[in-house]
C-alpha cells in the first residue's frame, strides 16, 4: 500500500515546535518537577517528558467518582527503564522492588519491550525514585519519546558465545543511539549545567529529534522472541558451524493503527540484506538518519519508518542507506523461525550454569492473596548471584544460577507455589497484553485485567478438543496502537470500546505474517461462541504439524473476506454487494 508524501507546505505538527523550543529535551521540566502545588505538568512538559522515559497518566476507574465531589483526576506518572536486552542484576531487581514498594504502585510490571515500568508514581517521586535507580547503574533515558527505544534482545546469553555476541551487539547500538543531551543528568540527577563550554549537539538526532518512536530488535532463529519484524530496525543473527557471521538487516515495521483510518495499518518489515557484525552501528546509524530526515513531521500518524518505506519504496531506502553508511548490502542469508516461546523451566547452559524461565501472565509482579510473587522474587534476589533477565514475551528468567543454588532457587519457588506457574496451556503461556485501563489514557477497552477470564474461556473449549498443550498465541490491547504486538497474535483482540474489541485470526505463530480482521466489534462471550467450532474443526481437520493461525488462514479465511459474527457460532462473510440496474 503506498500513500502520497505530504506536501511540503503542510504544517508541522506542534510536537515539532515542542522539541525545537526544549533546548534538547530541557524544557521547564525541573521548575515544574519541583512545583509541590499541582499533581501535573502542563501540556508541553507531558511531551518532552516522555524521552525521560515517562507518561503522565490518572487513575480512570476513580474519574467518574472525583468528577462528582468536585475534585481533579487522581494523576500520577508510569516511568520505564531502559534495560537493552532484558538484562538486570540481583541488586538491580532488588533496588527496584524496594522503589516500587516505597514510591510507585508498589507492583513491577515487565512489558513486551523486556523492560519494567512503574506505575502509580506520584510527582513529588519521580525524582526520587530516578536517583534511586542511577545508585544501580540504571536509568530511563530515551525508553519513551521520539528517540531509538529500549532494544530487544534474546534472553541468556550465558547459552552459547553467539547469543552473548548478539547481545553486546543489541546494548553497544542501544548505547550508540542515546541522545546525547545532558538534560536527564540536570534534570533528575541535580548535574550542574556547564557554562560557557561548546553549545551541546546531537550529532545523530539534531534538535528536533526523529518524527516518532523507533524500535529496535536482535533475533537468532530459530526463535522469533523479538517479533523482530514488527520492529522499525531487525538484525537477524545467521550462524554457520556455531559461529556468527552477521546479519539479515530488517527495516519498516511497525504495528500501530487507528480504527476506522485506512491511512494506518500495520506492517512487516522488508528485508534489506546481509551484513557483517561490525557494520551494525553504521547501518543503524544511517537507517535512524534517513527516517530523520525524510520522516512525515506533518502528521504523527502517518510518522513511523513504515510510512516513509511505504511512500517511497523498499529499493530508494536500501539505496539511501548504502549510501549513507558506505556499507553494501550483501544478498540476504536464509533463515527459518519457528517458534516464539520462551523457554519454561530449568535449562542448562553452555558455561554449565542453570537458568529457569518463569511464565508470568501480563508480567505483572505483585503480592496477592495466596500468590505472593513480588515476595517469592524477593527472596530469590537476596541469595541469587547471577542475572535476571526480562523475555519479549513479559516473562522472567532466572539466569547464571551455580549448581549450589539450584536446589535453594526450586526450594523457594515450591514454598510459594510459582513452581506451577508454568504448568499452564499452551495459549496461556503464549498469552500478552498491555496494561491498558485503569491507568493508560490511550485504553479504549479492557487487557490485563481481562485476559485471566479470557484465557480461562478458550482453556476450557481447548482441553475438550485436545488441544490443552498446543501452542497458540492469543494477545490482547486496549487499543489499536499495538503495545502487546496484537496483529502478528493468532487469535488478536483490539479494544475498540468498554466491553468491544476488533477480532483477528490467521496470523503466522513464528511472526511472519499478519492476521486479518475477522470481526470489527464483537464482545468476549460472543468472539469465544463464535471460535469454539473452529478450535473443534482445527482439532480434528489439521494438516501433520500445522499451527492454529495456519490452519485458520487455509481453511477459515477467504482472501480478501471479513468476517461476522451472526449469533450461531459461525463465520459468515458480508453479503456481497448488489448489482446495479443496468442504466437505460
Amino acid at each position: 500500500m503506498s500513500h502520497e508524501a505530504a506536501p511540503a507546505s503542510k504544517p508541522l505538527v506542534a510536537n515539532e515546535g515542542i522539541k525545537t523550543a526544549s533546548r534538547h529535551l530541557r524544557g521547564n521540566l525541573k521548575a515544574e518537577f519541583a512545583d509541590a502545588s499541582t499533581a501535573t505538568v502542563s501540556a508541553d512538559s507531558e511531551q518532552l517528558i516522555k524521552f525521560h522515559g515517562t507518561y503522565q497518566q490518572d487513575d480512570r476507574d476513580q474519574r467518574v467518582a472525583l468528577k462528582k465531589a468536585g475534585k481533579d483526576k487522581a494523576y500520577s506518572f508510569m516511568l520505564r527503564v531502559r534495560l537493552p536486552g532484558g538484562k538486570a542484576t540481583s541488586q538491580q531487581w532488588l533496588v527496584l522492588d524496594q522503589l516500587a514498594t516505597e514510591l510507585a504502585s508498589p507492583s513491577l510490571r515487565l512489558t513486551t519491550r523486556q523492560t519494567f515500568q512503574f506505575h502509580g508514581v506520584l510527582k513529588g517521586n519521580m525524582k526520587p525514585l530516578i536517583q534511586g535507580m542511577h545508585k544501580v547503574l540504571l536509568d530511563s533515558i530515551a525508553a519513551c519519546g521520539d528517540v531509538n527505544r529500549n532494544v530487544m534482545a534474546p534472553v541468556n546469553p550465558e547459552q552459547s558465545p553467539v547469543l552473548e555476541q548478539v547481545y553486546q551487539d543489541a546494548k553497544g547500538w542501544s548505547d550508540y543511539a542515546l541522545p546525547k543531551t545532558r538534560a536527564y543528568h540536570e534534570i533528575w540527577l541535580d548535574e550542574e549545567l556547564v557554562a560557557g563550554g561548546e553549545p551541546e549537539r546531537e550529532p545523530m538526532y539534531g534538535d528536533t529529534y526523529l518524527p516518532r518512536k523507533f524500535k529496535t530488535g536482535f533475533a537468532v532463529p530459530p526463535s522469533n522472541d523479538v517479533d523482530v519484524y514488527s520492529q522499525d530496525l531487525g538484525y537477524i543473527a545467521i550462524i554457520e558451524d556455531g559461529k556468527l557471521l552477521g546479519y539479515n538487516v530488517t527495516v519498516g515495521g511497525g504495528l500501530g493503527m487507528s480504527h476506522g483510518n485506512e491511512e494506518t495499518f500495520p506492517r512487516l518489515a522488508d528485508t534489506l540484506g546481509f551484513i557483517a557484525r561490525e557494520n551494525v552501528n553504521k547501518i543503524g546509524h544511517a537507517v535512524l538518519t534517513t527516517q530523520r530526515d525524510f520522516g512525515d513531521r506533518t502528521n504523527r500518524r502517518h510518522a513511523r519508518l513504515k510510512y516513509t518505506i511505504a511512500d517511497k519504496g523498499v529499493e530508494w531506502f536500501k539505496a539511501e542507506v548504502e549510501k549513507r553508511s558506505g556499507v553494501t548490502f550483501a544478498p540476504a542469508r536464509p533463515v527459518t523461525f519457528t517458534t516464539i516461546q520462551d523457554p519454561h523451566g530449568w535449562h542448562k547452559n553452555a558455561d554449565g550454569t542453570w537458568f529457569y524461565g518463569l511464565h508470568i501472565l501480563s508480567g505483572r509482579i505483585v503480592d496477592r492473596a495466596g500468590w505472593p510473587m513480588k515476595t517469592a522474587l524477593r527472596e530469590i534476589a537476596q541469595m541469587h548471584r547471577g542475572d535476571f533477565r526480562l523475555t519479549p514475551s513479559q516473562n522472567l528468567t532466572i539466569s547464571g544460577v551455580s549448581e549450589k543454588e539450584k536446589p535453594v532457587i526450586e526450594a523457594i519457588l515450591a514454598r510459594y507455589g510459582l513452581d506451577k506457574e508454568n504448568e499452564r496451556s499452551g495459549l496461556r503461556l503464549n498469552a500478552l497484553s498491555c496494561v491498558a485501563l485503569p491507568t493508560c489514557g490511550l485504553a479504549l477497552a479492557e487487557s490485563e485485567r481481562a485476559l485471566p477470564d479470557l484465557v480461562a474461556r478458550f482453556e476450557s473449549i481447548l482441553d475438550e478438543a485436545g488441544l490443552h498443550e498446543d501452542a497458540i498465541s492469543l494477545r490482547v490491547t486496549g487499543c489499536p496502537n499495538g503495545c502487546a504486538r496484537p496483529y502478528l497474535a493468532e487469535i488478536g483482540f483490539v479494544g475498540k470500546a468498554p466491553n468491544k474489541y476488533a477480532l483477528y485470526l490467521g496470523a503466522a505463530y513464528n511472526g511472519t505474517r499478519l492476521n486479518r480482521l475477522v470481526s470489527p466489534s464483537i464482545t468476549f462471550e460472543d468472539a469465544v461462541k463464535l471460535l469454539e467450532p473452529v478450535i473443534k474443526r482445527y482439532a480434528k481437520e489439521r494438516l501433520p504439524g500445522e499451527k492454529f493461525g495456519d490452519f485458520c488462514e487455509r481453511e477459515i479465511l477467504p482472501k480478501d473476506a471479513t468476517f461476522h459474527f451472526v449469533g450461531h457460532g459461525g463465520l459468515v462473510p458480508p453479503p456481497a454487494p448488489k448489482a446495479s440496474a443496468p442504466a437505460s
